[in-house]
């Protein structure tokens, strides 16, 4: 009962978050966990939790923007544009 009710206090904690937010706070979390567990140390879990939120928030910032993708010009410049 215990684990239903922290899950479930999990969710509703991220679910008024920017795609940006929640992307960062999973990514965090499960690099988290997934740092500590190979690594068996709380180091580990730092620095998997470092990983996972830059990635996750990378990846939520890309969900905010629908239909639109990163382009490159000749000089190496980035865009966003429509995707085709």
């Amino acid at each position: 009962m215990k684990r239903v009710l922290v899950f479930a206090l999990i969710g509703l904690s991220i679910a008024s978050c920017t795609p940006t937010q929640q992307g960062a706070g999973i990514g965090a979390a499960s690099g988290a966990v997934i740092g500590g567990v190979v690594t068996g140390d709380v180091r580990g879990a730092a620095v998997g939790a470092a990983i996972g939120g830059v990635s996750g928030a990378l990846i939520g910032r890309v969900a905010e923007q629908p239909g639109q993708c990163y382009y490159r010009d000749r000089y190496g410049r980035r865009y966003i544009d429509d995707c085709r």
